[in-house]
């Protein structure tokens, strides 16, 4: 079966709709879509029809937004990937975009509004201390804006639908974090946890006396709390025995209420937990699709439901649900010039690393070809606290489409499994969260899947650290290597993160190692004190703004190799940060990853 080539154009081009939201009056949507090559922001009428664009932006583009109670947008924009977010709100019938909050060298980000302040909103500002975000009011319609919370040393904070800071989290100096609740009379000690917990326990909201928490305190998987900030009682509202919820992309309030309606959890896919029985023909309904269902937005009288369905081998799909009439109407589909071409599905799979730990992991095989001595591409997530999930991704479907089989390992230190998975990976980077990528590499031998002579490892990010580390220290096992904005030295990692980090250093220190007391361990774990041993060719995308894995952390490998007379090729983009967020620029390094696997993988 002979399978048409996608571009790479359609593949890492901007999709065509994204991000769809619906008003808060439901009468409207707003989406990110591309103008003059450049991401920006639209609006569509839900009885006249017709789109609009309200923005003009050609330089990095619109990458995220939302709609304020009122029916204002706004919108926030960094400068060159330095990922200093700037606030800036956008009536939708049109007009300049006003600049909410300082344009220079300060961090913005949103965390609150509510529908009994529709114009405002809290927006957190690190312009006083750029290791500290500080508590901002603002009025989006008039620009106004007041300090009303200075930070004290917190990494974060958590106000109420009275726009007013209840709760506020520290970092311990092993790693652990300390609750504290606010009253009339100042902080006080609420809650605290250790290491073992600090990536499975966070506070998510809070609707008059409760708190509503995620929490791997007493069990392995994180379970969703309800707990009274008078009494301290805990209630579980839900959980799963193998996964942790609620998942990022979903706990459902209603718009106007004070309780959680449904929680997303991410098995081998995406499921909900529906906690309110109101909402179970809801449910019903968008189970009747194809794919998983993400909620999106909803209108504040909660009619109408935005919903993603992510489609592992077809273009990701938007719909208006009316849940009055039970409805599904179709947006539209990110990326429609896909349905010309054939995708591959993906596959959950698991297998046992070397101490019998089960692995999950996603494998993407070429369409049209058999399962069997195929070039793979072992394709590491970046986190390393984070996991992969089912659903359409452009680069496993690109190195499939090209005859690739793709496996997609949630190695141990992976989120979402659990803590005992989770904290598996403490003080592991480069032994046996790398061990797993290597029992992965020989579960694809087992399986008959992959030619031994002809396997890549790819990644960014962590991922990126994890091809180094595979190369420098598995050097037999990999053909070549394909590393985006990942970091060489852990030393000088820990010493450049972003100020507004600084509150989490000590979790890194205890999950990573501690740059003094573990000396050691870091020069043993970093690829760049192991480069002699490197002998494959590798490949280098950086970001030169990357306020995470600075440019060094790329420039030093490659001098280092260099040196040695070892084959790498460096590529640097100077509008870009941790990641290629511009399309060209995108499209620019897969080029080059294609002829340069291409070259090396498959010769």
């Amino acid at each position: 079966m002979s399978v048409k080539k996608i571009p790479l154009e359609v593949l890492f081009g901007d999709p065509e709709l994204s991000q769809v939201q619906v008003a808060p009056a439901g009468d409207q949507l707003a989406f990110i879509a591309p103008w003059e090559g450049v991401k920006n922001l639209w609006v569509q009428d839900l009885t006249r029809g017709g789109r609009r664009r309200l923005t003009a932006d050609r330089g990095r583009g619109i990458l995220a937004y939302g709609w304020l109670p009122s029916g204002l947008l706004v919108f926030m924009q960094d400068s060159g990937g330095d990922e200093n977010w700037r606030l800036y709100a956008q009536d939708p019938a049109g007009g300049k975009p006003r600049l909410l909050t300082p344009g220079e060298g300060v961090q913005a980000r949103i965390l609150k509004t509510h529908p009994d302040f529709p114009d405002e909103l809290l927006v957190l500002l690190n312009d006083r201390d750029p290791s500290l975000h500080d508590v901002w009011r603002v009025n989006a319609r008039t620009g106004e804006r007041a300090r009303v919370l200075e930070n004290p040393g917190f990494l974060g904070l958590l106000a109420d639908e009275r726009l007013e800071v209840r709760l506020a989290q520290k970092s311990r100096d092993d790693g652990g974090a300390e609750l504290y609740l606010r009253d009339g009379e100042g902080w006080k000690p609420f809650m605290s946890w250790g290491l073992e917990d600090s990536l499975g326990t966070w506070p998510i909201d809070v609707r008059g006396n409760t708190l509503y928490m995620a929490s791997s305190i007493g069990r392995d998987t994180a379970a969703l709390l309800a707990v009274d900030l008078t009494s301290g009682e805990e209630r579980v509202l839900a959980e799963d025995a193998g996964y942790d919820l609620p998942h990022e992309e979903g706990l459902l309030f209603h718009p106007r209420a004070a309780r959680p309606e449904a929680a997303a959890v991410m098995r081998e896919r995406l499921g909900w937990i529906v906690l309110d029985s109101n909402l179970e023909p809801s449910f019903e309904r968008l189970e009747q699709l194809e794919g998983d269902v993400y909620v999106t937005s909803r209108d504040l009288a909660d009619r109408f439901w935005v919903v993603a369905e992510q489609r592992d081998d077809a273009s990701p799909r938007y719909w208006l649900f009316d849940r009055k009439n039970n409805d599904l109407q179709s947006i539209g589909e990110a990326i429609p010039a896909l349905a010309d071409y054939t995708l591959a599905p993906m596959q959950a799979v698991r297998y046992r690393a070397r101490d019998s730990r089960q692995i999950e992991a996603y494998l993407t095989l070429p369409p049209g070809r058999e399962a069997k001595n195929l070039p793979a591409v072992i394709f590491p997530h970046g986190g390393p606290w984070h996991r992969d999930a089912w659903g359409y991704n452009p680069l496993a479907q690109w190195l499939a489409n090209r005859g690739y089989a793709v496996l997609q390992p949630n190695f141990r230190g992976s989120s979402g499994y659990g803590k005992d998975h989770l904290n598996a990976g403490n003080k592991q980077w480069g032994r046996a969260m790398q061990d797993d990528l290597t029992d992965a590499v020989r579960w694809l031998l087992e399986q008959g899947i992959a030619d031994p002579k002809q396997i890549a490892i790819m990644g960014g990010s962590y991922g990126g650290y994890a091809t180094l580390a595979g190369l420098a220290f598995t050097p037999e096992l990999y053909a070549a290597g394909v590393d985006i904005v990942g970091p060489s030295n852990l030393f000088t990692l820990l010493e450049t993160i972003p100020p507004y980090w600084k509150p989490l250093v000590a979790l890194f220190y205890t999950r990573m190692g501690h740059p003094e007391q573990d000396a050691e361990l870091l020069r043993a774990v970093s690829p760049l004190f192991h480069a002699d041993r490197i002998r494959a060719p590798l490949l280098i995308g950086q970001g030169a703004n990357d306020p995470r894995v600075k440019r060094a952390e790329s420039l030093q490998i490659v001098e280092a190799l260099r040196e040695k007379g070892k084959p790498v090729e460096y590529v640097e983009y100077p509008d870009e940060g941790h990641g290629f967020m511009k399309p060209e620029n995108r499209l620019d390094f897969f080029r080059r990853a294609e002829e340069f696997l291409e070259e090396h993988v498959k010769a």
